[in-house]
């Protein structure tokens, strides 16, 4: 790890200008509390929640574009780019997508008309705005013989509502490229799984032209052979690949410590030879891999406080909480040099 550095200068998008797209997800508080940092060091900006079927349609005849379209405009002032996430997922989905006037089941001619709508909605209003979209999230089965979870979405409409997803995305904007989306992803049980999908939807000519792999990882796993034996396995399905929601929690997955009140410098010195790690191989397979995106920016905020162990504090990212560069940043640098 280099710990001779003083400036930060060094803009983490530009170290990587000749590889992928560097980019952060993003919310309406820290489009505000981290705008300096976002525009300094990211090129291209994912919405953490703003887009999902949720937040944009909550009920069949009321759309809510508001923060949605905030990030649109952050992303045009400061010449960023856009991934939309996400069109299609179990989660986050109002009840009233699934349901009837009386409350049961919709059919499956039904859900398909009303996902068709939102998609056309969704897409075509950020038509040339969003370059990529995940269309598809999470729809496969983490473990157990089953390929696709269960879901309200399979159980109604059947195993083609993935590739009707996919067909109306297209259709909305010819442009975007478009993703399916899943974490867990470079653990072999479930990469034969993801790949097993996407092969299936190639195979029937489906619109789809990549694999985003999520990269919630740790100190320790996934292994990195694990990591480049998924890159390798998606890509050689003849598609792009992109780290959609990448962080590196400080703890490990059973890990239910609630005292610490700052990362150990043993956390932080192997945070970031993971990173370095990580931006190694990517670059390794910059053919393929065109994009990456941090689930956050910088460890004043992130999905991981409180999750999985309540009460706990997680620093995930490559800047602290004042957003001043950590270990992690320089040692990434170090990755983009070599």
């Amino acid at each position: 790890m280099v710990n001779s550095h003083t400036d930060a200068s060094t803009k983490l998008h530009e170290a990587f200008s000749q590889q992928f797209l560097i980019g952060a997800a993003v919310n309406p508080k820290t489009l505000i509390t981290q705008r300096d940092l976002l525009t300094e060091h990211f090129n291209s900006i994912t919405a953490e929640n703003e887009m999902k079927f949720e937040s944009l349609h909550p009920a069949e005849d009321r759309y809510t574009f508001e923060n949605a379209d905030r990030l649109i405009a952050f992303a045009k002032a400061y010449g960023m780019a856009v991934r939309g996430h996400t069109l299609v997922w179990h989660n986050q989905t109002p009840n009233w997508m699934f349901e009837d006037h009386t409350g049961g089941a919709v059919n499956r001619e039904t859900l398909l008309a009303r996902m068709k709508s939102h998609i056309e909605t969704v897409v075509a209003r950020y038509k040339g705005c969003i370059y990529a979209w995940d269309v598809v999230n999470e729809a496969v089965s983490d473990s157990g013989g089953e390929l696709l979870r269960s879901s309200k979405w399979l159980d109604i409409a059947g195993e083609d509502f993935i590739a009707k997803a996919f067909e109306y995305a297209h259709a909305a904007d010819p442009e975007a490229m478009l993703f399916y989306n899943d974490y867990n992803e470079s653990i072999p049980e479930k990469r034969e799984k993801i790949y097993a999908l996407v092969k299936s939807l190639k195979e029937k000519d489906v619109p789809i032209h990549g694999i985003g792999l999520q990269a919630h990882w740790n100190l320790e796993h996934p292994s990195i052979d694990d990591i480049r034996q998924a890159i390798e396995r998606y890509a050689s399905l003849g598609v792009k690949l992109h780290i959609t929601e990448l962080d590196v929690s400080v703890f490990q997955h059973d890990d239910r410590r609630t005292d610490l009140l700052a990362p150990t410098k043993e956390m932080l010195v192997r945070q970031a030879e993971r990173y370095k790690q990580f931006f190694q191989l990517f670059k390794e397979y910059s053919e393929c891999i065109t994009s990456v995106t941090f689930w956050g920016a910088a460890d004043d905020y992130t999905w991981l406080d409180n999750f999985p162990v309540k009460g706990r504090k997680n620093w995930p990212f490559v800047f602290n909480m004042a957003h001043k560069p950590k270990p992690s940043y320089w040692d990434i640098l170090d990755a983009a040099r070599y």
